[in-house]
This record gives C-alpha cells, structure tokens and sequence, in this order.
C-alpha cells in the first residue's frame, strides 16, 4: 500500500472520482489496503434500466467491475494501474432502481497477474456475483 498512489490521492480529495464511477453514482464506503477489501455503494438510476424497469446488465457489470477494482488500487505503488482482463458475471436477480452494495476483494496477488472476486447486495439479497483477472502495469504503458 503506497499512499503517493493514485487510488489513495482519490481517497483523500486530491484528485476527483473518474467520470465512470461518477456515472454510476458510486462511492467507496470501505477500504483496506492491508487485505485488499473493498465495499461500495452505487445509485441505481432511473437512467440504467431495460424496458422492464429494472437495471440493465451493462451497468451492473461496471458496478461489480468499479467494486473489484479498488480492492486492487487500494494495494497497488505509485505509477501502477490495474487493467482487467477479464470479468466474468453471474446474475441472480433483477437489481430496481435505488441503492446497491458491493463488496470486492483481492483473492491472490502475483507479481503482474490478479485474481478478485465480489458481489452486489441490494435489499440484503445478492443480485450478481463476479470474478475478474487484472494485470498490473505501469502508467507509461498506455
């Protein structure tokens, strides 16, 4: 855990949320860069849903994808970025609009090579479930 790094600059106030998380009403509630745990909150909008009424997919997977990833951030140096490569979703039930919850953690940290796995909550009940590979790389890489 690096405090110089950007995840934790973000944390602080100095720099803002990206303008995805944003998007997304999002926020992080928890964090321990120590274990590499993190817990969300994210605003259901009215502007995600499908034409049943009830949060579109694409959205939910961004949200476990913006739970996932700070667990990672909150562990990783200055310079470091964390990019998934992967992020496998599972759902088991409609999400509506209002508050939803994430818990995200680190399930093994490689050298380069990430596994992380979480869930969103709403209500008490678990709407989807997600695994992600990230790989670490250096800022200058993009």
């Amino acid at each position: 855990m690096d405090n110089d790094a950007y995840f934790w600059k973000i944390q602080r106030g100095e720099l803002p949320y990206p303008r995805a998380v944003q998007t997304l009403g999002g926020r992080i509630v928890a964090i321990d860069g120590e274990k590499g745990v993190a817990e969300t909150k994210f605003d259901g909008s009215p502007d995600f849903t499908n034409p049943a009424g009830m949060i579109q997919g694409g959205f939910i997977s961004a949200m476990l994808d913006d739970t996932l990833s700070p667990a990672l951030a909150s562990m990783l140096n200055a310079g470091e970025f964390a990019s998934t490569v992967s992020l496998s979703v599972n759902f088991f039930r409609a999400a509506k609009i209002g508050t939803i919850f994430g818990h995200g953690r680190v399930i093994r940290r490689g050298g380069k090579i990430c596994h992380l796995a979480g869930e969103l909550l709403q209500d008490g009940h678990i709407v989807a479930t997600a695994t992600a590979v990230a790989v670490i790389r250096e800022l200058n890489q993009f």
